[in-house]
């Protein structure tokens, strides 16, 4: 099956197993954009030359997200959060850094996905019953990584108290040497969080609503840092974390101010890099290119 084909397939997919919600992402369907500014630090001059990560400020786009397919799922039913950055760097030029509140993504490549699509039909909005847990365990063991993941995982209180991982791994290019790296951007505020059980009184909206409120008072701020990967190290391999005790760099400070309707219907497609930066060979994030395209084309004609 040619990519392009394999790629729209899975965004069909979606919504035959989660429903067809005209105007809306088919995946982190619910969220909220802002505008704001990121200050690069420089101190990454030496493994590349992107324009951001220099001493330098450039204005961003934020999209902050539940990750359910469905926008009328309450917000306990979504423990994992997203963030999405968009740098832009010129008048024609973006690159974006696409993270969530997990280090680690539940399949390693798109048949894969595909397939677990496929079981995940009997799951009755997201409440699947214990054997049909059972057997996507068995069928899938990577999966397991995932669920070990959310299980030690707790839910961030806010949208701008979560961590947030790039989980993809990416290369930072200069002068002909290469540098395998990921992204985490950590909050000022702090990792405020609650478990998964106390999630369930929250209402629908709360942390849009929430995120809105603080904003009104001063600007959000994360730090953005590389961590540096080494020889062993998995690139292709979303399923799989680097350990704890590698090295990282300050790239800089993210600052969100204000929500900003651009912003929440942008495309942030994680594969759109920049010079000094290139995608890894992790099929999933390849993957994902032509699929926020094809969504991103649905919903704009739907909106239009």
């Amino acid at each position: 099956m040619e990519a392009n084909q394999q790629e729209q397939q899975a965004v069909n997919q979606i919504e035959e197993v989660f429903g067809e919600h005209k105007g809306y992402r088919r995946a982190h369907a619910r969220g909220a954009g802002y505008r704001g500014l990121f200050e690069g630090s420089g101190e990454a001059s030496e493994l590349t030359d992107a324009a951001h990560f220099q001493n330098s400020k450039v204005p961003v786009f934020v999209r902050f997200s539940h990750f359910s397919p469905d926008p009328t799922w309450a917000d306990a039913m979504s423990p994992v959060k997203g963030m999405a950055v968009q740098f832009k760097i010129g008048p024609e030029e973006v690159t974006n850094i696409v993270s969530v509140t997990s280090p680690v993504f539940f399949t390693r490549s798109p048949e894969r996905f595909m397939e677990m699509l496929e079981v995940s039909r009997s799951f009755q909005k997201g409440r699947p019953e214990l054997g049909e847990l059972a057997e996507l365990l068995t069928d899938f063991p990577e999966v397991r990584a995932m669920f070990s993941s959310v299980k030690k995982m707790t839910v961030p209180e806010s949208f701008a108290t979560g961590i947030y991982h790039s989980i993809h791994a990416f290369y930072f290019e200069k002068e002909g040497k290469r540098q395998a790296v990921k992204y985490v951007f950590e909050p000022d505020a702090g990792e405020d969080k609650r478990s998964l059980k106390d999630m369930k009184d929250l209402p629908f909206g709360y942390y849009e609503r929430e995120l809105a409120e603080r904003t009104t008072r001063s600007p959000v701020f994360f730090k953005l840092y590389a961590i540096i990967g080494e020889a062993g190290d998995p690139t292709d391999d979303p399923t799989r974390d680097w350990p704890k005790d590698r090295e990282r760099i300050f790239l800089g400070r993210l600052m969100i101010e204000a929500p900003d309707e651009q912003a929440e219907q942008a495309l942030y497609d994680p594969t759109a890099m920049t010079a000094g930066i290139s995608c890894s060979e992790d099929p999933i994030l390849q993957f994902r290119r032509g699929a926020y395209r094809h969504s991103y084309e649905k919903r704009t004609a739907e909106n239009e």
